[in-house]
């Protein structure tokens, strides 16, 4: 099922962070990850257009956004935020994948009465560790997975460039959402892969043992990029969260 979008762009300070919505209802935004994009989505989309208005962010250098210098978690953050007080969303939730994880949990620090549920996807925060090291993991991260995917992540990867890559890379390891996690006051849901390689499912136990309310799911056979290897399980899950909460 091809589900078509309205694709806008939100700028601020010369930064231009690209957003695509597809269907009405509440708000759900989907935030990618490293070296991610849209198209990472792909599988998830139809299940959810039909009952809110999802808005697929493409961060500043990467996806349809690539031609621009990275931003890093922070300033990644800020200027959604910004972006979301400028549209009015309210009783949104966010969605966000490994990386997006770490920018919405600041997101939402920034702007708490915006939100209304946080999903964290093999959600970074807690990593630590040498950039280098991590680099090395992407390979094995990628073939742990739904082995059909890894041309895009490839050519996401190669279409941001390892500028941004290496920068985005360090400020994730840098940043610290430590302190952030017990103040969290919105629904939370932290899903995981099971076979995750980059960002142990050990560290997805610690972020919901850390967040105030929050519910731990893991799909056993599913890796890294949870919502691609198993997008049936994750959608009904994330859905089923949803409409609890609604």
């Amino acid at each position: 099922m091809v589900v078509h979008g309205v694709t806008t762009v939100f700028e601020q300070e010369n930064r231009k962070l690209q957003i695509t919505r597809y269907g009405q209802g509440r708000p759900v935004i989907f935030i990618h990850g490293l070296s991610g994009s849209g198209h990472w989505w792909k599988r998830n989309l139809p299940a959810f257009t039909p009952h809110f208005a999802v808005y697929v962010v493409e961060l500043v250098g990467y996806g349809n956004a690539h031609r621009q210098r990275s931003l890093g978690v922070q300033a990644d953050a800020r200027i959604i935020a910004a972006w979301l007080e400028q549209a009015d969303l309210k009783e949104a939730a966010l969605i966000g994948h490994s990386l997006g994880g770490q920018i919405a949990t600041r997101v939402v620090a920034l702007v708490p009465g915006r939100i209304s549920e946080l999903v964290l996807a093999c959600s970074t925060g807690l990593l630590r560790g040498n950039p280098v090291r991590l680099a090395l993991k992407l390979p094995r991260a990628g073939v742990s997975g739904r082995l059909s995917f890894l041309p895009r992540i490839l050519a996401d990867s190669a279409r941001a460039g390892l500028p941004n890559l290496w920068r985005t890379g360090r400020s994730l390891l840098l940043d610290d959402v430590t302190e952030l996690l017990p103040l969290m006051q919105v629904r939370t849901l932290v899903i995981w892969g099971g076979r995750d390689v980059l960002v142990p499912a050990s560290l997805g136990r610690q972020l919901a043992q850390a967040i105030p309310g929050a519910r731990f799911y893991e799909i056993p056979r599913a890796g890294h990029v949870v919502m691609v290897d198993a997008p049936e399980e994750f959608n009904c899950t994330v859905l089923d969260f949803l409409s609890a909460g609604g």
